[in-house]
């Protein structure tokens, strides 16, 4: 294998934004006069999108989930920016790897993609950026991984996608695509690490 296009998942990948996406959930919840999340919630919110998390919660009262969806929309994430923190070295692996691979982001995130990658500087790294709001289809879908395929040409058994979740491993196995575990998470992950300085060494092997 000989890997051309390094896809990333965002948060849990790129960034330690726990605490940014519950602040940012339990605003919402409090605007629609609900109480936080639980902590199965706060488990919840890193792996599916938003979307996907108020139908688990709220999908058996339509007329709740229809207030927290259009509150949701309105409430900007913005200020939730300062409670992500980036992994460490995380700008000099991305210039690194952007000498050798394309690069992309596949994330759950919504209408936020673009205002995390302007507020991190991070826009000059991504020859591409997948949100849920792009396919049809949310992950543990392939969609979003598929459109980064037929985005730069490259084959699946070419391609390498990064995350940390079980949603993530499955798009990455629906769209043939290897996986790179980030963390402890997904217990059988084949390839793992748990630092990105590690994935350059791992990716030139493969």
């Amino acid at each position: 294998m000989s890997v051309e296009l390094v896809i990333f998942d965002c948060d849990g990948v790129l960034f330690q934004s726990e605490a940014a996406n519950i602040a940012f959930y339990n605003a919402v919840l409090q605007q629609a006069g609900e109480p936080p999340l639980s902590d199965t919630g706060e488990a919840a919110c890193h792996a599916l999108a938003s979307a996907q998390l108020f139908e688990k919660y709220y999908g058996d009262r339509p007329p709740l989930l229809a207030k927290i969806r259009e509150i949701a929309h309105a409430v900007d994430y913005r200020p939730f920016f300062p409670l992500m923190t980036p992994r460490d070295d995380l700008y000099d692996v991305l210039a690194r790897l952007t000498q050798r691979y394309k690069v992309a982001m596949a994330t759950n995130r919504g209408k936020t993609v673009e205002e995390l990658l302007d507020h991190f500087d991070l826009r000059r790294f991504f020859d591409l950026a997948v949100g849920v709001y792009d396919v049809d289809r949310p992950k543990p879908h392939p969609d979003m991984l598929l459109k980064c395929l037929r985005h730069f040409s490259v084959g699946e058994d070419r391609a390498v996608y990064v995350g940390d979740q079980e949603t993530d491993r499955q798009s990455a196995e629906a769209a043939g695509v290897a996986f790179v575990a980030m963390g402890p998470v997904v217990a059988d992950a084949h390839l793992r690490v748990t630092e990105l300085t590690e994935l350059e060494l791992l990716i030139a092997e493969l």
